[in-house]
């Protein structure tokens, strides 16, 4: 159960909030202005601060319901700039693409490097290590959750979305 006492907002507020950021490429003002439109006055801080508080948690209560992934896997490894200061992202992958595990270190562990976020970090630069670290692990909770990487008493018959307004439950 995600306790979310003592928030300004509702929980289905902040869960919207916190599943856009993490599954589409929206900034936190992209959702100010989109919640905004719904009627609902929202600050993109508290968007931030959402995200670096649930998206760990969410992330945690998934993988007591991750299914087993394949025998045969490959990691990746990348890097993406962090308050100026580059850090690398490792990932853990099977040969179907479901996501075994991923990991946010401040120094380089492995020889090999790619750039497979290189993109995606030319246009969002994070600020600190820790927002970093939250947000990715929420947007790989996303792509495990999307890839049916849920168990299925937890997430049997249920969307994409309701499987992630799950975790909160």
């Amino acid at each position: 159960m995600l306790k979310m006492k003592g928030k300004r907002f509702p929980k289905e507020i902040i869960l919207l909030c916190v599943r856009w950021y993490a599954a589409y490429p929206l900034s936190y003002r992209n959702l100010e202005e989109m919640m905004q439109e719904r009627g609902v006055y929202v600050d993109h801080s508290s968007v931030s601060r959402w995200a670096i508080k649930f998206l760990p948690l969410l992330e945690k209560v998934f993988r007591k319901h991750k299914r087993a992934v394949g025998a045969s896997w490959r990691m990746d490894e990348t890097y993406i700039k962090v308050n100026g200061q580059w850090k690398y992202l490792y990932r853990a992958v099977d040969k179907e693409g479901a996501t075994i595990d991923f990991l946010l270190r401040a120094r380089r562990d492995t020889a090999a490097a790619t750039r497979f976020f290189d993109k995606a970090m030319r246009q969002n630069g994070f600020k600190s290590f820790r927002s970093a670290s939250a947000v990715l692990a929420g947007i790989e909770l996303l792509h495990m959750i999307r890839k049916g990487q849920m168990s299925t008493e937890k997430g049997m018959g249920l969307s994409f979305a309701k499987q992630f307004y799950a975790l909160a439950a």
